[in-house]
């Protein structure tokens, strides 16, 4: 039952967001405020759709701790869900986001006009410089700039590697640094079909004021995330147990 369940709801998801894209091109001659709330109504309707075809729920900590005005929001990252399940949270988000998915025809383009931020990681030092330029440009229009700080899914349990980039801007841009920690990977793993039910928890953790260098700041950053992911997941298995 849970794999038909899931089946059911990637095929209802997928074509779900087909239909928004379609729906969502007029926006182009829009200004990029209004591709942003499409992008924050279609991740509150795939959480909805979540819920009820896969019997996945959550439930968010802590989000009255998301500062207003620019911010830099560092989240653990153990799926897909995160990447569109957190947008609501943010009034004027912004995505870091590898270069290649804006050769996606219709979705990249989308990205383009609102203004996420791209990184080639093949590029190295050039491609994080062009990064921190590109992020200052969009923080100083307000915006909440979403990073996973690992580059890449982790499943639950594995050993992180957080990357200096996220330090880096940190450094660079003099804005607090909002941390989030998860336990979605325990219900939509990565590389899988499969959408356990249950309820992903996330929670935001105390904002990290600027002026930290470069080293002490990532440390802090991987023991709150690390030490928050493990009790989440902690957690969620004592409630499936119980």
């Amino acid at each position: 039952m849970i794999l038909l369940r899931s089946l059911l709801f990637n095929a209802v998801f997928y074509l779900n967001t087909a239909v928004w894209l379609i729906a969502a091109l007029p926006a182009f001659v829009l200004p990029y405020r209004v591709i942003i709330e499409v992008a924050k109504a279609w991740g509150r309707v795939s959480r909805t759709m979540l819920r009820v075809i896969a019997g996945l729920d959550y439930e968010i900590r802590g989000a009255d701790r998301i500062p207003t005005g620019p911010v830099i929001v560092a989240a653990k990252h153990q799926s897909a869900w995160e990447t569109f399940a957190l947008l609501p949270l943010f009034d004027n988000p912004t995505f870091i986001i590898k270069r290649e998915l804006q050769w996606i025809p219709i979705f990249g383009w989308f990205t383009i006009k609102a203004g996420m931020v791209p990184v080639d990681r093949r590029a190295g030092l050039s491609a994080l410089n062009a990064m921190i330029e590109r992020a200052r440009a969009e923080l100083a229009r307000g915006r909440q700039l979403v990073i996973f700080p690992e580059g890449t899914r982790r499943a639950p349990g594995e050993e992180p590697r957080y990357k200096y980039g996220v330090a880096q801007l940190y450094v660079a841009q003099g804005v607090p640094c909002v941390p989030i920690a998860l336990n979605s990977g325990l219900f939509w793993p990565r590389r899988s079909l499969l959408r356990r039910p249950g309820r992903i928890l996330v929670e935001v953790l105390d904002p990290i004021a600027p002026g930290l260098d470069r080293d002490a700041f990532l440390t802090r950053l991987q023991d709150t995330i690390e030490t928050a992911t493990a009790r989440l997941i902690k957690e969620a298995k004592d409630a499936a147990r119980s």
